[in-house]
């Protein structure tokens, strides 16, 4: 089956096809994650400081800013079904170096790759939208995207407790193994989808920058959303860290059944979803903020190790989660209403932009945690969403946001 314009304007995407994908993302994007709760196991393991610790989460972030920037764009200009296989098969030999790794040069290579390659879910996010009808793209992406969450909050605790029955080297093992199965699958069901983009590569970078400059709504959104992702990437980033500490003395399996937690948080992708399709999206953008400002500062007012401490640290990430959830599905489904020609370029630039907040964040929140402990980080966390909320009031009399 070939997937054109024309097919997608009568039909809509079936839902097996849906969840496959949703699955598909979020097996891929786990992999950006999995390090996560493991930073102080991994950083000892491969002679990293304390402080060095953050670059464990931020070199794949980098890696991911940098396939978003020159890989995703090849959805306009190559078959997409080929160029998530490649991609999968970069992640999964990545993957074989961290499980093997001994020292900080190649472990950081490796997560760099890993980085790298997972941007495949960028290209499968865009495809699902091509497959979906108007009317009915939100819900669809909205599904997709619930799909990748539940793997950025699945990876935490599944990490944590692999690591903790067996070892951290583990998880990047099982992951190679379950990524080689999933190229396979994909290369053998998704539909060819082969775009209609006449030009050559070059041009369709150097048209990136001519994208960015014309389309109000994706520099609006991506700035939006660069500042939740960049407060969510410090807090996972720095949380384990807490919980590990003389004050908590959580082992790996409770920072896990802490991190699953937040997988509660992932119902908020669909629900925006169908927001977005009634055309709520600003004020449902508003609350998407507000959320996210008070999952931190719910945290700064009660700092302590005693019960209610730990109970306000779960509500707490069930509001981040579902907070920067439900403003990732809002921005996706605003920027996937544009033209489809230029829709696998608008997301790479979208992501990009935002990844780049979140290694923002969790360099910074390995730096602040080290420094000046968990008020310090929380308080730079702070700061990044409500920024966002002061760009949202400037919204107000604009139209881009769709």
């Amino acid at each position: 089956m070939t997937v054109s314009k024309k097919e997608t304007i009568e039909n809509t995407i079936p839902a097996w096809l849906t969840m496959l994908l949703a699955a598909a993302c979020g097996i891929i994007v786990a992999n950006l994650y999995y390090a996560q709760p493991l930073v102080g196991l991994i950083s000892a393991s491969i002679g990293l400081s304390s402080s060095g610790a953050g670059l464990i989460v931020t070199i794949t972030q980098i890696g991911y800013v940098i396939g978003l920037l020159f890989i995703v764009p090849l959805g306009d200009l190559v078959e997409n079904r080929r160029l998530v296989f490649v991609a999968l098969l970069l992640t999964a030999a990545a993957l074989v170096v961290a499980a093997v790794a001994k020292n900080a040069l190649f472990f950081l290579s490796a997560s760099l790759l890993i980085g790298l390659g997972s941007v495949a879910t960028q290209v499968l996010v865009p495809f699902a939208s091509y497959l979906a009808s108007e009317s009915s793209r939100g819900r669809v992406v909205g599904n997709v995207m619930s799909g990748l969450l539940l793997g950025i909050m699945l990876s935490r605790p599944l990490s944590s407790l692999v690591a903790d029955l067996l070892s951290w080297h583990a998880i990047f093992a099982l992951s190679a193994a379950a990524v080689v199965v999933l190229a396979l699958l994909l290369l053998k069901v998704l539909p060819t989808r082969n775009p209609t983009a006449n030009t050559t590569y070059g041009a369709l970078l150097a048209s990136m920058w001519y994208l960015l400059r014309t389309t109000p709504i994706l520099r609006r959104r991506a700035a939006y959303h660069a500042c939740v992702f960049a407060t969510f990437s410090l807090f996972w980033t720095t949380v384990p860290l807490l919980l590990s500490s003389s004050d908590y003395h959580f082992s790996q399996k409770a920072i896990a059944l802490y991190a699953l937690v937040g997988v509660a948080g992932a119902v908020a992708a669909p629900m925006s979803g169908r927001i977005a399709d009634r055309g709520w999206t600003r004020p449902a953008t508003g609350v998407a903020l507000v959320t996210v400002i008070v999952s931190v500062l719910l945290c700064l007012i009660f700092q302590t190790s005693s019960t209610l401490g730990i109970a306000v640290l779960v509500l707490a990430a069930i509001l981040l989660d579902a907070g920067v959830s439900a403003n990732l599905v809002l921005g996706q489904r605003a920027i996937f209403s544009l033209g489809p020609e230029i829709r696998s370029r608008l997301n790479g630039l979208f992501m990009a932009m935002f990844f780049f907040g979140g290694a923002i964040g969790s360099a910074v929140g390995g730096w602040a945690f080290a420094s000046g402990g968990w008020s310090r980080a929380l308080w730079i966390g702070a700061a990044f969403p409500i920024l966002a909320f002061l760009y949202f009031f400037t919204e107000k009399n604009s139209r881009t946001h769709a």
